[in-house]
């Protein structure tokens, strides 16, 4: 394996992680309030309210003990990610640290890996929430609602990095204070304290076949359901970068996961299976939210969850189209893109985000054009791009940590759990749940076209660092 030396990684990072100039360099504009509330709301997404409903149906009340172990897995892999991030902020993230620990080929993959997820993410959110309009607006087609929030979202972060952070700040209180509410409410309703309301103790939970009602592959799939739906995490060690205090705002965010991803995923599954039947068909059509509201006759459900559903849809918008200028601007600063795309102006990164954001909106014309083809194949090839990412993850910060201790111990302000145990635990859990993928035809043709994207990227990276090589030689 070709390992690029201590000096030359800094060398190259230096661009990426350098404090505000006039025009060369990424602004610090994010505030603590914005990093905070981007960390805490960045676990909530539309996946939590509207694609949970088909993990339950899959594990019926087993769906919470699947969102515990996905989640296990996804704090083991934040944590790492926030000890490197932690010792070296970057925007380019993993990518910078990948390169660094293992060679730039493998920068490269995990970085425009990253990049081609969240296009895709864009174009799947702006289809989303265009026909939560289009349901508002019947007369009205869903390509102009698409348009208009792809101008919106595009602008606003060519504008300057604090209006990303003020959007992302009002999106996140809205879906923590939405699912705060559903919490509070749930609870009460499980405890029978709500008017109207009886406590239904544990039959639900025990009832109808069990509490794994559908076995071990009941199981396996809501896991599955489960691992994607916290995709996207990562973003916050990206903003952590522009922020006014990177060190402080990322080992903050990381410390404080655990709390939130038990609250708002193991939490309200919980309460959606405490207080329904899994076999209650309104969990999977209306999603699990929806039909606990409409079961304790909360007035206007589903409009105030579609409200919702909205935001986290906008929310993500805005957050992918940020997070995919950053690191594909960290790639092109490395020497891993088209230099064209590198410069910045007034602390923005401008270029990446129009190359982002048209990337995300061809994406919507291909949904539109070819959706059973070209479309269907770019869902597939990211479909187990998340596990390929903290797969990068897990290796470099077995590589990193050694590397650290060494020499750099007063880095390590956040610090990865009975290392290195945990980290192969991790690597073995990302493995097994690859394996998993195989055991179902859908999972199985996504994770084929994931590696095969990888390969493709793995092997242009590792031209392409073979090509460097030969020319300073």
């Amino acid at each position: 394996m070709t390992r690029i030396t201590a000096t030359s990684a800094t060398e190259r990072e230096a661009s990426d992680t350098t404090p505000h100039s006039a025009d060369g360099a990424l602004s610090h504009g994010l505030k603590q309030r914005h990093l905070s509330m981007i960390a805490l709301g960045g676990v909530i997404g539309a996946g939590l309210f509207v694609g949970s409903g088909t993990g339950i149906a899959a594990a019926g009340p087993g769906i919470v003990l699947a969102y515990a172990v996905s989640g296990l897995l996804v704090m083991l892999v934040m944590r790492m990610l926030g000890e490197m991030a932690a010792a070296n902020p970057a925007s380019g993230t993993f990518s910078v640290h990948a390169e660094r620990a293992i060679g730039p080929w493998a920068g490269f993959t995990a970085g425009w890996m990253f990049w081609i997820e969240l296009c895709v993410g864009i174009a799947v959110e702006a289809i989303g929430a265009a026909s939560i309009m289009v349901k508002w607006f019947p007369s009205t087609p869903s390509w102009m609602w698409v348009l208009l929030f792809m101008a919106v979202f595009c602008g606003t972060n060519l504008a300057a990095v604090g209006n990303f952070g003020e959007f992302e700040f009002w999106f996140a209180a809205l879906k923590v204070a939405a699912i705060g509410t559903f919490l509070v409410i749930g609870v009460l309703a499980i405890l029978g304290l709500l008017p109207g309301t009886s406590a239904p103790g544990t039959h639900n939970l025990t009832g109808r076949g069990g509490f794994l009602p559908n076995g071990t592959d009941g199981l396996v799939a809501g896991l599955l359901a489960s691992v994607f739906a916290y995709g996207g995490l990562e973003t916050v060690t990206i903003a952590a970068a522009e922020s006014e205090q990177p060190v402080k705002g990322v080992a903050k965010a990381v410390r404080t996961a655990m709390w939130r991803i038990a609250l708002f995923y193991v939490g309200s599954m919980l309460v959606v299976v405490t207080l329904l039947p899994w076999t209650d068909k309104s969990v999977v059509t209306d999603g699990p939210y929806v039909a606990v509201l409409n079961y304790l006759d909360i007035p206007a459900a589903g409009r105030i969850m579609d409200v919702i559903v909205l935001a986290a849809l906008l929310s993500a918008m805005n957050a992918n189209i940020y997070g995919a200028s950053r690191m594909s601007h960290s790639l092109v600063q490395r020497g891993e893109g088209p230099r064209f795309l590198a410069k910045v102006s007034n602390g923005v990164p401008r270029l990446t985000v129009l190359a982002s954001s048209a990337f995300g909106f061809l994406a919507v014309l291909f949904s539109y054009w070819w959706p059973t083809t070209v479309f269907k194949w770019l869902l597939y090839m990211t479909g187990a791009a998340v596990l390929v990412v903290w797969g990068f993850i897990a290796a470099t910060q077995l590589l990193l940590r050694r590397k650290l201790e060494r020499e750099e111990p007063e880095k390590l302000v956040v610090r990865m759990w009975a290392f290195p145990v945990l980290t192969w635990v991790a690597l073995a859990g990302i493995v097994a749940t690859l394996g998993l993928m195989l055991r179902e035809q859908d999972t199985a043709e996504q994770l084929y076209a994931t590696a095969g994207l990888t390969v493709a990227l793995a092997l242009t990276g590792y031209l392409r660092q073979r090509s460097a090589a030969a020319r300073r030689n």
